[in-house]
């Protein structure tokens, strides 16, 4: 392991020559104990710009070694961090959320840059992402001590939550500043110190935000960023036993990895897996919102969100106009470089676009029609047009898997009962959308559908008081809200004599 410089002077990291208003917040090396860390290894790491593929950055990973040093780090911290004053631990958190928004312009640039997504959606991000330190800032101000009328003479009863110890935080690419500050934010608050693993496609996001955090006062070793492949980094924290607790946000086949290789040490899991929502439209419903709601729920972050609408089942009376306008809109939409600010950005990688061509052939060969799309954009290879596909046959790839991508699955119902079992017939259960205005209808089906989230009439439905997460294979456990902290917390029963 070799300790790397702080960065300085102005970091060109795009190759139209933007440079940031705080060049230091771009650093390519680790952070860990409070210091910037290479790995030993010749092996390197190459952060791409999606848009274009050009290099923006090269690390050295960290192996095995580097994440036991992470650990070590963080765990030093934990006696220190857990024992301050809970108002402590929220003037700290407070600061981070002020950096985190100052910093708002460079940390959405940078997204961009790694990520793809449009500007404006990076901006929201930062917006998202920060809301969840301030949440839980003044959560820390409220440690959940309860007391228990006695059931014994002569006693007293308290229940005390208390943090579990050292978190690993496993992070993906599509929203790589939330995902961590949803996470984190929750374990700092409860007192854990965290390993975070950021995704290796999107690492400099995460590292800008170790900079904000080590100015904002956290103490060394209390937030930790481990830049590698994730297979030696995270294998490393699933069997060691001072790792007390794992959050994952990714797909539902590396869940349940981690489910597995974290059983021998009993870690305590929140996992948000993959989704396939159902988007689902009566004749009774409002046809432009509705409409103009499909349009965000399947386009944002081009549609590379587990949140995305996938699978869209519309009434028959209404389903050819509900076809059309949505086609109209869907093929309005611009497609471009994420900092020229389009609906559209690039995809993050080339099995990205693989998928999306293969999803259309096979429901095309199925019998379905190309309403709009249905191929690779013209703007370079990572790019692929905003797709709507109509009269999908059920047996559809599509229909089944989760598609991430900007592509739309159209198909007719009949009935009530038959949208329903359709909507339900999925390994996932995290978020599903509902269009009717009838009352009656509202409440059955928020109560059958078997998923997580529920939106009605309505496509935004997430933010930092709300529990995020899944029922069936899309995950355990919740995010945000109060029962954000109970992934990183323990609850202790004390029983006192007083006799």
């Amino acid at each position: 392991m070799t300790t790397a410089s702080a960065a300085t002077g102005t970091h060109d990291i795009t190759p139209k020559g933007f440079t940031l208003s705080d060049p230091a917040l771009y650093h390519d090396s680790s952070f860990i104990g409070g210091e910037w860390i290479d790995g030993t290894g010749s092996d390197r790491l190459e952060v791409k710009n999606p848009a274009d593929g050009q290099v923006i950055a090269t690390f050295s990973v960290l192996g095995p070694e580097g994440a036991r040093k992470a650990v070590d780090a963080a765990d030093k911290a934990f006696d220190g961090w857990s024992a301050l004053l809970p108002q402590e631990r929220t003037d700290i958190l407070r600061r981070w959320y002020d950096l985190v928004v100052e910093a708002k312009e460079d940390l959405a640039r940078i997204m961009v840059l790694e990520q793809g997504k449009p500007i404006s959606e990076a901006r929201g991000e930062i917006d998202y992402g920060a809301s969840f330190i301030e949440f839980f800032a003044e959560e820390a101000r409220r440690p959940d001590i309860m007391s228990v009328t006695s059931h014994l003479p002569s006693a007293e009863v308290e229940v005390w939550r208390e943090p579990v110890g050292v978190a690993a935080l496993v992070t993906p690419w599509n929203f790589p500043i939330a995902m961590i500050t949803r996470k984190a934010a929750a374990a700092l608050a409860v007192g854990c110190t965290v390993v975070v693993h950021p995704s290796k496609e999107t690492p400099i996001s995460a590292l800008a935000l170790a900079v904000l955090a080590e100015r904002a006062g956290f103490p060394k070793g209390v937030f930790n960023v481990a830049v590698g492949e994730p297979a030696p980094i995270v294998g490393e924290w699933t069997k060691d036993n001072r790792v007390r607790a794992l959050s994952f946000t990714g797909s539902t086949e590396i869940g349940r990895l981690l489910y597995e290789q974290c059983a021998p040490t009993i870690k305590r899991l929140s996992l948000e897996l993959g989704g396939h929502a159902p988007f689902i439209v009566f004749a009774d419903a409002d046809l432009d919102t509705a409409v103009d709601e499909a349009i965000k729920a399947k386009f944002a972050t081009s549609g590379q969100d587990c949140l995305g609408a996938n699978r869209f089942y519309v009434e028959r009376s209404i389903y050819e106009t509900f076809c059309e306008r949505f086609a109209q809109k869907t093929a309005a939409l611009t497609v471009g470089d994420g900092m020229d600010d389009p609906d559209i950005g690039p995809l993050m990688n080339a099995n990205a676009v693989r998928k999306q061509e293969e999803q259309v052939a096979d429901a095309v060969e199925r019998g379905a029609r190309v309403l709009t799309g249905g191929k690779r954009h013209a703007m370079g290879e990572l790019f692929f047009e905003p797709t709507v596909l109509g009269d999908v046959p059920l047996d559809a790839k599509i229909m089944h898997e989760e598609t991430f991508g900007p592509v739309a699955a159209i198909v007719p119902f009949d009935t009530e009962e038959e949208v329903l079992k359709a909507a339900n017939d999925s390994e996932y259960g995290l978020i599903a959308y509902l269009h009717t205005i009838k009352p009656a209808r509202i409440y059955r089906l928020s109560r059958a559908l078997q998923y997580g989230m529920i939106g009605v009439n309505r496509t935004k439905v997430t933010g930092a008081p709300i529990p995020f997460g899944g029922m069936k294979q899309s995950g355990l456990g919740r995010e945000g809200s109060r029962h954000g902290i109970e992934a990183f917390s323990d609850v202790k029963y004390v029983c006192r004599d007083w006799s």
